[in-house]
């Protein structure tokens, strides 16, 4: 049962009420409150500053992230020719090779260590090769040319051959690999 009568002396006041007018606050509280047209203008005068610093800020961040990132392009495509130099100036090597000096299998031999160093820097560069055949046809990273008769039920939309290796950087796909797929016809 509840107690009757007034409130002690130690209890909280009662809440105000929401319903009673809140004096006036924001960009019109001056007026409202009876301040001076001068003090108006003036009020309205740091606020435009202060928006037009802002502004002026975010313009400056802007232009300097897009320097930033302008920056940061280049300098990744540096690193790639750096890391891909010496195995260019081993293929020119190659290239001005007088072929009546020079067997076959050398020349075979040596473009194979290129290629092979060439492969060495881009996979630390995190690139992989997409040149598998007897997979599943994956449209995400495959681009089907043609169409071959499968062997067998097993190998419907397998790889049947690659007629051009894909790449894909990390989990970016640079270009599919374009394949002939197998689909079985039924016996």
């Amino acid at each position: 049962i509840a107690p009757s009568g007034p409130p002690p002396a130690d209890a909280a006041p009662a809440a105000a009420d929401p319903l009673a007018e809140a004096p006036p606050s924001g960009p019109g509280a001056a007026s409202a409150a009876g301040a001076t047209p001068a003090a108006e203008a003036s009020e309205f005068q740091a606020l435009r500053d202060q928006h037009l610093r802002l502004a002026a800020d975010y313009d400056n961040f802007r232009k300097r992230t897009a320097k930033e990132r302008a920056e940061t392009w280049v300098r990744a495509q540096a690193e790639l020719v750096a890391r891909l130099a010496d195995a260019l100036d081993d293929l020119s090597r190659f290239a001005h090779v007088d072929p009546a000096a020079t067997d076959a299998k050398t020349i075979h031999d040596g473009v194979d260590l290129v290629e092979r160093k060439m492969w060495k820097e881009l996979a630390a560069l995190g690139v992989t090769r997409i040149d598998g055949t007897g997979v599943p046809f994956d449209p995400n990273v495959h681009e089907a040319v043609t169409m071959q008769p499968a062997g067998g039920p097993e190998q419907d939309h397998t790889v049947g051959q690659v007629l051009q290796a894909g790449y894909k950087l990390g989990e970016m796909l640079l270009r599919p690999a374009r394949v002939i797929v197998l689909t079985w016809q039924g016996a």
